[in-house]
């Protein structure tokens, strides 16, 4: 077989990729690993030091601080949850909805997705969810945190058009074997959309994990508060207290605030890093399915 020889402008388009993009890559990872290491470092050395990666004295101080009552370990379980529940609620309306509207004979579809094209530009507003939220008494509620936002108009068009171009002799296949449409959705539809289903699972799931702000308008127990919350409280706490203390016992050591802050964004990610890889192989793919097509 004869030998392939690149040219000189291809290998030097080739080594100037790999730097420009071995170099985007430390500018995104860079960042990361800065507040991982500020997380385990002194206030004293967070001013003294802009910018390191290895703290010159180790400290779990912020760690102790975050988990020193049990409080944290609560709100990480309402966390996962909202997650795990909200997640199954918008994938499970989401995908029928999408299946129901690609179908092109369906009665009344295109004003439904009219409907849905005029949700994505304008929307009720703060006050009004707010009343529907407490006049269907879901206030203090998990599903306050879930059911507002059980579909999204976006990933509900990705998904419709993906199953548009799903091939049609295999739905006229299924039903000439007597298979149901609940059927064909369970059995052909779903397998040939895990691609999807996982981009948008990790969607949906990095919504609820970060979602914050529905907690404070809907729920008042702090017992029911999401992780992220009462992350926030935690930072909170740590300026204020301290400073209360501190003017009352001199002797006082107050906790490291600024990493607090950098120990409580490292564990808010974490869990979603940890569930990432799994669901990276489809994610690029997944996102482009339904966007290109239909």
């Amino acid at each position: 077989m004869a030998k392939q020889y690149r040219s000189v402008s291809g290998t030097a388009f080739d080594i100037t990729n790999l730097i420009v993009l071995s170099v985007i890559s430390l500018l995104a990872v860079l960042p990361f690993i800065y507040i991982i290491a500020g997380s385990f470092a002194s206030d004293a050395e967070l001013t003294k030091r802009a910018v390191f990666l290895i703290p010159e004295t180790f400290t779990i101080a912020a760690y102790q601080f975050i988990f020193s009552t049990d409080t944290i370990l609560q709100s990480v379980k309402v966390s996962m949850y909202v997650t795990v529940l909200g997640t199954l609620v918008n994938l499970f309306f989401t995908v029928t909805m999408a299946y129901a509207l690609s179908k092109r004979n369906l009665m009344g579809r295109n004003t439904v997705l009219n409907l849905i094209v005029f949700s994505m530009l304008f929307g009720g507003g703060l006050i009004p969810t707010y009343l529907v939220v407490r006049d269907l008494h879901l206030l203090d509620s998990y599903w306050a945190l879930i059911l507002p936002g059980a579909i999204s108009a976006f990933n509900l068009i990705i998904v419709k058009n993906f199953f548009q171009e799903l091939p049609a002799e295999l739905e006229e296949a299924a039903k000439i074997d007597g298979c149901t449409e609940l059927g064909l959705l369970w059995k052909i539809v779903l397998p040939l959309s895990m691609p999807v289903l996982a981009t948008f699972t990790l969607f949906y799931a990095v919504g609820h994990w970060n979602n914050f702000y529905s907690a404070l308008l809907y729920i008042n127990d702090p017992q029911k508060w999401p992780l992220q919350v009462m992350l926030r409280q935690i930072v909170l706490l740590s300026q204020t207290a301290a400073g209360d203390i501190n003017s009352m016992d001199p002797n006082f050591v107050a906790p490291p605030d600024q990493s607090i802050k950098m120990a409580v964004i490292v564990i808010g990610t974490i869990p979603i890093l940890l569930v990432y890889p799994f669901l990276q192989k489809h994610f690029a793919k997944g996102v482009l399915i339904g966007s290109v097509k239909g």
